[in-house]
């Protein structure tokens, strides 16, 4: 045999015998990239925008998102909280899946739900109380405040007679920043969610035609319960 190629098997037969060389298994643990975390929602936001949702209100709307997305013709989320004043900008229209703001506004509610904070809901006809939970956005129609949307509620019991309520979102006088300065609150409705008049056309073509909507609420019997969350 030739003295190079006998000294070629001998070398490898060494390698072979040795530690010198990893074991593919240790390589590639050593090269074993961490699965990179998810971003919530939340942070990606607020990354982006000064005013967002509270993280635990948008956690409660985006379960009921991902819970009810399939059914979903309008991709966009509607997120009220009315444990803010009416003072302040407290409903957003939100792209859950670019991580945007669309929209952003004060609105108004219910005369019999509250003054400058809403602490009462009802889902009864003629209370002119606001309702809670989750809805889903339906038609546009014409109606004596103009432009409006009509809304849909999925919760049986606590906002099911949205509908017959004639519960929908339109542009209101008695909704604007301007109003509120003016008297220390905004104006209230008889449970509709009302928007400045200047802006409500623009809000209601990026919520209408089956969007879904989250009105938050501080009602602790609602909260301990959310119908459309139970298993």
């Amino acid at each position: 045999m030739p003295t190079i190629h006998l000294i070629s098997v001998i070398l490898m037969l060494w390698f072979e015998n040795t530690s010198i060389l990893p074991s593919s298994t240790s390589w590639e643990t050593r090269t074993e990239i961490p699965a990179k975390k998810e971003v919530s929602l939340y942070d990606r936001l607020k990354a982006n925008y000064w005013q967002v949702p509270n993280s635990t209100i948008l956690d409660l709307a985006m379960e009921g998102y991902q819970k009810l997305h399939q059914k979903l013709e309008n991709p966009n989320l509607v997120i009220i909280d009315f444990s803010l004043p009416s003072t302040a900008k407290r409903l957003w229209v939100i792209d859950p899946k670019n991580g945007k703001v669309l929209f952003h506004s004060v609105v108004s509610h219910g005369r019999n739900s509250g003054q400058l904070m809403a602490t009462q809901f009802s889902n009864r006809p003629e209370s002119y109380q606001s309702s809670l939970g989750f809805f889903k956005t339906a038609e546009t129609y014409q109606g004596k405040h103009g432009y409006s949307l009509r809304l849909d509620g999925l919760e049986k019991g606590v906002n099911d007679q949205a509908r017959n309520r004639a519960i929908v979102i339109h542009g209101a006088d008695y909704a604007t920043e301007e109003f509120a300065e003016a008297t220390g609150r905004l104006g209230r409705s008889l449970g509709c969610p009302a928007l400045p008049s200047a802006l409500s056309a623009t809000a209601i073509d990026l919520m209408k035609d089956g969007a879904l909507l989250f009105i938050y609420g501080n009602d602790p019997d609602y909260l301990s319960n959310p119908p459309l969350l139970q298993p």
